[in-house]
């Protein structure tokens, strides 16, 4: 059976015309990125209520380094941008805004690398489809031309080709643009969830600026230093 339907879509590729060949492209880069993409997804997956909640445990110990710890153990795009903020805990709230927000954009633009390249296969593979379809109906015509309605395989064969085409194009294009959606919208939840974590550390950094205020132990100075010096070899 496996035989049956590989010899078919062999077939079907042949009959289909020179567009076949750009189409079949189309589909190869169509499928690595799609498998690339989910792989890295997938590797940046992360519990973000899970992390900044030891991140935010860690900080009203007055720990500093161990919420820098909490970022380096769980490395995402969320843990970094998070991490850019604690290292700059103590200076004006403006300068760990910019921080958090400059590594976030840089994040983002990671994850949606290779995107655009969906949106073309998927936009371009139907185009070539359609480009079949006409050329397909230009056999068609210039046969029935030539020969009349003597011979209808003959002028079937172009039709053939030109359905032939469409059909491929929009099989590529389909789970394509599938894909591209559901990429988009994942890297749109991790913007969303960077964004909600930076201003939960900005308040959280505002918590212990007010403790501090009213007297309690936060040597922010010391503390920052401490976290990000390295550790003396023993």
């Amino acid at each position: 059976m496996l035989s049956s339907i590989g010899g078919s879509l062999v077939d079907y590729y042949v009959k289909g015309g020179v567009t076949m060949h750009p189409m079949l492209i189309c589909s190869i880069i169509g499928l690595i990125i799609i498998i690339e993409r989910s792989i890295v997804l997938h590797r940046v997956k992360v519990n973000t209520a899970q992390v900044f909640g030891a991140i935010r445990a860690a900080l009203i110990k007055r720990d500093l380094k161990g919420a820098i710890e909490v970022c380096d153990v769980s490395p995402s795009p969320i843990s970094d941008t998070l991490r850019a903020g604690l290292l700059r805990f103590g200076k004006p709230p403006v300068d760990i805004e910019k921080a958090m927000e400059s590594v976030a954009l840089h994040e983002i633009s990671k994850l949606e690398r290779g995107l655009w390249m969906l949106a073309t296969v998927a936009n371009v593979a139907p185009l070539f489809g359609f480009l079949g379809t006409v050329t397909g109906m230009i056999k068609s015509f210039a046969v029935l031309a030539e020969i009349g309605l003597g011979n209808p395989k003959a002028v079937a064969a172009g039709i053939s080709e030109a359905l032939i085409t469409t059909a491929y194009g929009l099989f590529i294009a389909l789970p394509v643009q599938a894909a591209f959606n559901y990429f988009t919208s994942r890297v749109s939840n991790f913007a969303l969830d960077m964004e909600t974590s930076s201003a939960m550390l900005m308040e959280t950094f505002n918590e212990l600026e007010d403790t501090s205020a009213r007297g309690g132990p936060v040597a922010v100075a010391a503390a920052v230093q401490t976290a990000v010096q390295p550790q003396p070899a023993s």
